[in-house]
């Protein structure tokens, strides 16, 4: 399919998740993950409207931007090895995967201007997962308030690897539970306003939950028309 129709059946599902919690979709940003489709692919997205673009590889981020630049609004949204830092330092507007000091550290070391980070959070408990563990997250989150160049716009999470909606529906939760305690503690390197989670599968139960980012890889840009 067409990726503008992908969009269009993505949109709906979004107003019918806000629906059903009391929210509008204007809350609601979609992140395109293109990591698997061509750069032809990635510009149909574009065309079609899509702002966002996720890739999780250095390289898959490179090239991109070397053929769409930065007309999209560019996120990293994988594992981050703090030697391909300076890869895409300048050319990711936000980071997902923020989950140690040494990565934080690099980032502090390379950056110009701030960038806008989500801690990665293990909401499941997973051991196949990245990301600190809940307990450790607002600790973690002071530790870098000296870190000027990094401004943690909100936590990332991935669902656990199941068809039960209630368990899926649980890290999501906590994971917003998460956010409220890091705003309510005041930090000023932590405004904490977004939470990027949800996938093509999962991201209406995580908008009902109270997702910002969505990160929609297949259901969107899906296999190369």
């Amino acid at each position: 399919m067409k990726v503008a129709d992908n969009l269009n059946n993505i949109k709906n599902k979004i107003e019918e998740a806000c629906e059903m919690c009391g929210r509008t979709p204007e809350e609601i940003k979609i992140v395109a993950v293109t990591k698997y489709v061509s750069t032809e692919r990635a510009a149909e997205a574009l065309e079609a409207g899509i702002t966002d673009f996720g890739e999780n590889r250095d390289e898959g981020l490179l090239a991109k931007y070397e053929h769409l630049g930065d007309k999209p609004v560019w996120h990293f949204i994988g594992t981050l090895q703090t030697r391909k830092v300076k890869n895409i330092i300048g050319i990711a507007d936000y980071i997902h995967s923020l989950d140690r000091v040494s990565l934080a550290e690099e980032i502090q070391k390379r950056a110009h201007t701030p960038v806008k980070c989500f801690v990665q959070v293990n909401a499941s408990g997973e051991e196949s997962k990245h990301g600190i563990s809940p307990d450790e997250a607002l600790y973690f989150i002071k530790e870098l308030s000296g870190f000027d160049n990094i401004i943690i716009e909100g936590l990332m999470t991935m669902a656990p690897l199941t068809e039960e909606e209630g368990i899926i529906r649980s890290a999501f939760r906590k994971l917003k539970k998460l956010q409220q305690e890091i705003q309510a503690a005041g930090l000023k390197n932590a405004p904490c306003r977004e939470l990027s989670m949800g996938m093509s599968n999962d991201f209406m139960i995580a908008i009902e939950e109270g997702a910002t980012f969505i990160r929609i890889g297949t259901a969107l840009v899906g296999e190369d028309s």
